[in-house]
């Protein structure tokens, strides 16, 4: 049962959140600046005199966003494929003249020292991104390729994202693949900073977004929606964080390509409103004393409400407007800044909260969960990401 009132308890929050999660996401913005600086003297300037003829991004588990957001940031400007993996053998056309992209926090996470090594084996440029004294460097250092070093204490790797995703985002702009110079990662340490700020803690839950929305999926069950590909990119985030951190399965849609199955449970029997087309329940169960037979429905829409977002807007209304007469839930979250890597980190910034939220009122600690601790067991000796 979700305990709201928990949230408002420093103290219980402490008691609960042993890995300091909260803590952690609090640092997003430090996370960007500490990691770009380590970027800069790692000499990821040097990038820009490399012309790959293709870019893998190899990155596992927790550190598995890092790899969806570099292909959604060079999208629109990369003249070379780009590809995503998260598990061995890297694609059949890595060669020496392709870079791979390798990130674990720990440099210990199994499958990415896999694909590394795979990658220093076919010849091809290395990057890596992980802690400086790791198994993950040294496999750098043998195929003398660059290593960016970052903090991996105390923290999991999903409460890292953003000093993992900071040197491949700068890795993306000197490659000429994506236009994120100085001024946007500043902005975006910024823009992490300020949701700290309104998203914290010892804000009280009745001027918190994040609070309010952990307790609206704690008690339904959510369909979350973006608004296209960065949109995506931040719906895949936030089913993850829910799933892992928060302990409640969420499904995801994008728009506008996934709006038809989005509405399409808007008829079913999880809607919340009453329909001619829906059988009638047992007219004899009492809500009080038998309880709720299911969960309503929750759309939860991480908006683009800036200019660009324009191209979404009716499509975004009409999902809005069916969800409201089906008698479904509605949250919408808007982002309204200029630049589409901002709003992404605005949504990011507060489903990861949200998330975590959801696991301190549902009473379980957000850093760690028994079965993954299991599941971790049965794997390959060398550390996975959390």
């Amino acid at each position: 049962m979700f305990d709201d009132a928990l949230l408002d308890d420093i103290d219980a929050i402490e008691r609960l959140d042993r890995r300091e999660v909260l803590r952690a996401l609090a640092t997003s913005g430090a996370q960007v600046r500490v990691s770009a600086r380590a970027a800069a003297e790692a000499g990821l300037a040097r990038l820009a005199d490399m012309q790959p003829r293709g870019v893998v991004v190899a990155a596992t588990g927790g550190s598995g966003a890092v790899g969806g957001l570099f292909d959604t940031v060079t999208r629109k400007h990369s003249a070379v494929p780009v590809q995503t993996c998260r598990s061995t053998p890297l694609p059949a056309w890595v060669g020496a003249y392709d870079l791979v992209i390798a990130v674990s926090q720990s440099g210990r996470a199994a499958g990415t020292l896999a694909l590394a090594a795979e990658a220093a084996r076919r010849g091809a440029n290395l990057l890596t991104v992980g802690v400086g004294n790791s198994p993950l460097a040294e496999v750098c250092a043998r195929a003398h390729g660059t290593h960016v070093p970052i903090d991996g204490a105390g923290s999991s790797s999903r409460a890292a994202l953003w000093a993992q995703v900071t040197p491949v985002l700068m890795a993306a702009d000197a490659l000429g693949l994506a236009a994120i110079g100085r001024d946007t990662i500043e902005a975006l340490a910024d823009v992490l900073d300020d949701q700290a700020r309104r998203l914290g803690p010892r804000v009280e839950s009745w001027d918190n977004p994040a609070k309010t929305l952990a307790a609206e999926v704690s008690e339904s069950i959510p369909i979350l929606l973006g608004c296209g590909p960065l949109g995506e990119s931040a719906a895949r985030r936030a089913t993850a964080m829910f799933g892992r951190t928060g302990r409640v399965p969420v499904a995801h849609g994008v728009l506008p390509d996934e709006a038809s199955q989005i509405v399409a449970c808007f008829d079913g029997p999880l809607a919340g409103g009453e329909s001619e087309d829906r059988a009638v329940g047992d007219i004899f169960a009492d809500p009080f004393l038998d309880g709720a037979t299911s969960r309503p429905l929750r759309l939860i829409v991480l908006r683009d409400a800036s200019a660009d977002g324009s191209g979404y807007a009716a499509v975004t209304d009409t999902v809005i407007s069916a969800a409201e007469d089906a008698g479904v839930r509605v949250s919408v979250i808007d982002a309204t800044a200029s630049d589409p890597l901002l709003r992404l980190a605005h949504h990011v910034a507060l489903t990861d909260f949200a998330a975590t939220y959801l696991a301190l009122g549902l009473g379980y600690d957000p850093g760690d969960s028994r079965h993954v601790r299991l599941l971790r067991d049965a794997r390959a000796p060398a550390d996975p990401e959390p």
